[in-house]
């Protein structure tokens, strides 16, 4: 009977997923999720000056990396690490050596479900990756597997034990996460709809994936969540989390996979400047128009048989296509490489993989 509470007391997963959190401030949010954070091991990379001192709550298992570090770990490799953007945050997937990762930004806080109760977004998150996905089917009633609902008249009987999920894609009340010119026309928009549905993102279907509420199966996924270059240096801001998102749909759909999206919900507290957003996302706003068609017609060889080899393909077709739109994506091209080279380095069990061992 005692083992029995025990277990039932033990938060899920909680040795087997790391939350990496991307700052330049001192991590004081982290109060609000201390019910639900509080068991769980924290990667924390700092973004910014690496000499000035992040001040985490006590009570927290954490570790933290500044710029130092990533250039002492990673060496010449650590190029491909994003300066000045939360896409630093890639960083902490690569050093974890967890199956499962949750990463949030630190102007998100608990949101209320339409009944005031708090919403444990990691624990609803951890439900999703553990279901399965249904890609190849449109299920009308959204997810089959939760409680009181199943699958349709007419859903293929043969289609219905799904597939491994890899990604869970979360939302946020209050803040929306809208691009600059939509900022711009709408400053006052707030986001008050709680929608109750999770859904598979249909095979072959992208979508723009937010890193702020994000979780992910790292053994499965990993290696194709880079968030790219960005921030200092480079042309371009705020497409980090939708490279990945675009990259890890193609990979997903190649090796019969799924990702969901819709709950959890946390609640998003500060709107980013629409004109520091403008500059950063200029280009990009752009380029989507040539690099949107460019995924949409992505058919990767039968012989990519691992996230490694989707992902050094992917890159091929980077530079070939895209460096006529920019000479930014020969360098990212580039960086791709150079990512899952140190992947591999910091995670040798991948790289077997990778070369089919």
């Amino acid at each position: 009977m005692a083992d029995t509470t025990s277990a039932a007391s033990t938060p899920p997963l909680k040795n087997e997923l790391d939350i990496v959190i991307p700052t330049i401030r001192n991590l004081d949010f982290l109060e609000m999720w201390r019910p639900f954070f509080e068991p769980y091991h924290l990667i924390i990379v700092q973004d910014g000056d690496p000499s000035k001192t992040i001040k985490v709550p006590p009570g927290f298992d954490y570790e933290l990396y500044n710029r130092n570090d990533i250039n002492k770990l990673l060496g010449p490799k650590a190029s491909c690490i994003s300066f000045k953007d939360s896409a630093c945050r890639c960083f902490g997937y690569m050093v974890s050596k967890k199956k499962y990762i949750y990463t949030i930004d630190d102007d998100c806080f608990v949101a209320n479900d339409p009944s005031g109760k708090p919403i444990n977004a990691l624990d609803q998150h951890i439900k999703n990756l553990l279901c399965p996905s249904t890609p190849y089917f449109f299920n009308t009633l959204y997810e089959p597997y939760r409680e009181g609902a199943d699958f349709v008249r007419g859903y293929p009987f043969s289609l219905r034990e799904g597939v491994p999920t890899a990604v869970s894609h979360g939302l946020w009340l209050n803040i929306p996460d809208y691009d600059a010119p939509t900022q711009l026309v709408k400053p006052l928009e707030r986001n008050t709809r709680y929608v109750d549905a999770i859904m598979t993102i249909p095979k072959g279907t992208l979508f723009p994936m937010c890193g702020m509420n994000l979780a992910f199966d790292r053994d499965l996924i990993g290696p194709a969540m880079y968030f790219g270059l960005m921030g200092d240096g480079q042309p371009i801001g705020r497409y980090d989390d939708m490279w990945a998102g675009w990259c890890c749909k193609v990979i997903c759909d190649h090796l019969g996979l799924g990702i969901k999206t819709g709950l959890p919900y946390i609640y998003h507290s500060k709107a980013s400047n629409p004109f520091v957003n403008l500059r950063k996302e200029y280009k990009g706003i752009f380029w989507q128009e040539d690099i949107i068609p460019f995924f949409q017609s992505i058919v990767l060889p039968k012989e990519c048989t691992t996230v490694q080899k989707c992902y050094i393909e992917l890159s091929k077709l980077v530079k070939e296509k895209l460096s006529k739109v920019d000479p930014y994506f020969d360098k990212l091209a580039d960086a791709m490489v150079t990512w899952i080279e140190a992947w591999d380095e910091l995670n040798p069990t991948g790289a077997s993989k990778a070369k089919g061992k």
